[in-house]
């Protein structure tokens, strides 16, 4: 199971493919399937502009919590 599996499954639930993400994010279609197997650790950066476009917040990212909505405050 890869690492980052739910930026996997969010971009699958949207119908998206890794180039798509990759050009969402401005990486390559590579340096994105390297993030989502966990061969490369995934950038603050990237990691919160892979939250706000899927809406979620970064611990749901990285499985530190099961709940998907943002903390409004």
């Amino acid at each position: 199971m890869p690492l980052y599996r739910r930026i996997r499954d969010l971009r699958e639930d949207k119908d998206l493919t890794q180039t798509e993400m990759g050009v969402i994010l401005s990486c390559s279609q590579r340096v994105y399937s390297n993030y989502e197997r966990g061969e490369i650790d995934i950038p603050t950066a990237t990691l919160i502009k892979l939250a706000d476009f899927h809406k979620v917040s970064v611990d749901y990212l990285l499985e530190r919590t099961d709940i998907r909505e943002l903390n409004k405050t």
